[in-house]
């Protein structure tokens, strides 16, 4: 987005969720070196670290998956873009930014707002840590909401020109044919 408060908000934001996500991936690090070093070193197994490195790399999936999308780091196949224009690759581009935003909102958003509130009235807690899983499950509504909110300022930022037409992989131009010569 070009207006500066929006802009300000989006960068705060990208570097908020980076600084979580380094700090989620160094617990998860930790987490895991000392389940290896309980397990055969000790011979006695910490009983929660498994656990928690499973719910750590749920999250670190889910935000970095909205942090790529952000980065324009996500994997695309360009076979039918590369041949557009300039203009039909905005255009892509502001389609597909559009198809995230309503799939992030519609599963992740709705689907996952309606997972956490089951397992709250359940009261599903966790096997090692016994907290409400509601808890873990809370960063499907959040990324989801965080795609969403990159989706809209990715497409806005296409259709007012500040992003970059082609990827961030500089993949621009189709490959040349590939001639076999007898």
């Amino acid at each position: 987005m070009t207006d500066a408060p929006a802009r300000s908000f989006t960068s705060a934001l990208d570097r908020l969720l980076g600084a979580a996500l380094i700090a989620l991936t160094v617990v998860m690090v930790v987490t895991v070196t000392w389940q290896v070093a309980t397990r055969y070193l000790l011979n006695s197994p910490s009983s929660y670290t498994e656990e928690l490195a499973t719910y750590l790399l749920l999250w670190i999936s889910l935000l970095g998956a909205a942090y790529a999308l952000r980065q324009r780091a996500h994997l695309g196949i360009d076979v039918v873009t590369a041949r557009l224009g300039l203009e039909g690759r905005r255009r892509a581009r502001v389609a597909s930014y559009a198809v995230i935003a309503a799939f992030a909102l519609v599963v992740f958003v709705v689907g996952g707002g309606i997972l956490v509130s089951v397992t709250f009235e359940l009261g599903q807690r966790s096997a090692a840590f016994q907290v409400p899983v509601g808890y873990v499950y809370l960063v499907l509504p959040l990324s989801g909401l965080l795609m969403a909110y990159y989706a809209v300022v990715g497409a806005v930022e296409t259709l007012r020109r500040t992003a970059p037409p082609d990827d961030a992989s500089g993949a621009s131009e189709p490959p040349e044919t590939v001639r076999f010569v007898d």
